[in-house]
């Protein structure tokens, strides 16, 4: 199969979708691989590394117009009309964007959203939000570091002792575990939060302290308890008494890590201006909900700026919607394997397109085929 690889465009992008590791396996499988020219300079790739593996580095037209083009952003209009009707994609679509997904479809793409897979263990090894949300805890903490203007770890000098951090961690996801992670290594104090009460072992099998806010009602545990992986909406009466027990910790934080999203919804608010105003001059925030909360601007806190740096009352507001990139070489290794293995599952051994609907994951990211948007509300 001829296999095309564009250079990302979306502004601030800078993975790309196959690396020489993964072009190198792609070939060995008898596939051709065309890469534009320049499309893995960012993530530390270079057009001689992919011609050492065999790919051919070619332009921009060339790559889009391949059988089968691995992207790491949806494509847009400009882009969908250098790909051929009846060609196949894969990448990372955003399978809520309905408007992006009909443009697929007019485009006659068979398309593959991995961001759509589900969250089981046959899954894991392409689960995208995963690879990609590990990378951000590490970064989002690295970030805050960078800003804070005092040290994280506790420190004994002749001069007198320095404190450590004490972080706050708001989400305990694959993000928010790996911000826990990252900042206890480098000595800090943390505590966290989440809906879920399962992930209260793994916050304390970290090194860090639970922010425990006990379930009154069925309804609450219910909700509690997830699906699929993710937090559901939480009743009014537990986020009221959640928000008291947080800002308790919030105000007393020199860091605050918010990663808490739930997919397809506004981001919630978690830390509200009157938090922030109770903050100690100097804190950090970092929202990772950036760009996804309420407004489309801001994330877990109103006052986040989405692609921007700001300081209110005195505290510092990272808005970075895109974390990833700003870790370009790894976060393409991880996305590159996760690409991978998902073409086990639609490409035969012939070297031929295949989309079987009897398999769940392949049925979960199949976004468009036919000029049709096959995606299950």
């Amino acid at each position: 199969m001829l296999i095309g690889v564009p250079l990302e465009t979306h502004a601030g992008e800078t993975r790309v979708a196959v690396t020489p590791e993964t072009a190198k396996k792609l070939i060995a499988q008898g596939h051709t691989v065309q890469v534009q020219a320049g499309a893995g300079v960012a993530a530390s790739a270079t057009d001689e590394a992919y011609r050492a593996v065999g790919a051919q580095v070619v332009d921009r037209t060339a790559a889009l117009g391949a059988d089968l083009v691995l992207k790491v952003r949806s494509p847009g209009d400009e882009e969908c009309t250098l790909m051929k009707r009846g060609s196949a994609l894969v990448g990372m679509l955003n399978p809520f964007d309905a408007a992006g997904l009909q443009r697929l479809a007019d485009a006659g793409l068979t398309s593959f959203a991995l961001e759509a897979a589900p969250r089981t263990t046959r899954a894991q090894s392409m689960d995208v939000l995963s690879s990609q949300a590990n990378i951000a805890g590490y970064k989002a903490v690295m970030m805050a570091a960078n800003r804070y203007q005092r040290l994280f770890p506790m420190l004994m000098t002749a001069a007198g002792t320095i404190k450590a951090a004490r972080v706050v961690v708001l989400g305990v996801g694959v993000a928010g575990l790996q911000a826990i992670a990252t900042a206890k290594r480098l000595g800090a104090v943390i505590e966290a939060s989440d809906v879920r009460p399962s992930v209260k072992e793994q916050v304390e099998s970290l090194g860090a302290k639970f922010i425990d806010v006990p379930y009154e009602t069925a309804e609450e545990k219910e909700a509690a308890e997830g699906v699929g992986g993710y937090a559901r909406p939480m009743p009014a009466s537990w986020l009221d008494r959640q928000k008291v027990e947080v800002a308790k910790r919030v105000a007393q934080a020199d860091v605050v890590i918010s990663t808490a999203l739930i997919p397809g919804r506004a981001a919630p608010v978690l830390i509200t201006d009157t938090m922030v105003q109770a903050m100690k001059p100097g804190s950090v925030i970092v929202d990772m909900a950036a760009g996804k909360g309420p407004s489309g601007t801001d994330g877990n806190c109103p006052l986040t700026q989405a692609g921007q740096t700001v300081q209110v009352h005195g505290v510092t507001i990272i808005g970075e919607t895109n974390i990833p990139a700003l870790v370009a070489a790894d976060s393409s290794s991880l996305y590159a394997r996760n690409v991978l293995d998902f073409l086990k599952l639609v490409i035969t051994k012939e070297g031929g397109l295949q989309v079987p609907m009897d398999d769940d994951i392949v049925a979960a990211c199949l976004m468009t085929q036919d000029g049709q948007v096959r995606r299950k509300a």
